[in-house]
């Protein structure tokens, strides 16, 4: 068990350099244009050639906002859990949702009349042509 071990980790690398690079936006590509990081990625993996080259060189790693380390920043600002019923933002994101749905049922039930009466006037019609011959 433990010889698989190295194979794995190799492989964990490798699937986590080519998913990095896929989902980096072009902009942040440095060097090479994204394809060929993906290129060497793939054809250098096995040897880890290509995934560590794209860590260390493919892409610009930006410092945290504010100069402020992940976990420091979340030291300093706790979250305070807001129920839906007392956020704004989620009730008013109901009410334009219930707007859109007013709206469309209003449409479908317009679109529903109109085709009632045009179905109503050719019944009206086939049984006026029905008399006449």
């Amino acid at each position: 068990m433990l010889r698989y071990i190295p194979f794995l980790l190799v492989l964990a690398l490798w699937i986590y350099a080519f998913i990095d690079c896929l989902n980096t936006p072009e902009e942040e590509v440095r060097g090479l244009p994204k394809v060929v990081w993906v290129i060497i990625i793939l054809l250098f993996g096995e040897v880890l050639v290509g995934p560590i080259a794209w860590l260390v060189a493919g892409r610009y790693r930006r410092a945290p906002a504010g100069g402020a380390t992940p976990s420091e920043w979340h030291r300093n600002h706790r979250t305070t859990f807001v129920a839906p019923d007392d956020n704004p933002e989620f009730l008013q994101s109901l009410r334009e949702e219930n707007k859109k749905d007013e709206s469309l049922l209003k449409d479908w039930e317009a679109d529903l009349r109109r085709r009632e009466e045009e179905l109503k006037r050719r019944e009206r019609e086939r049984e006026q042509g029905g008399e006449q011959a």
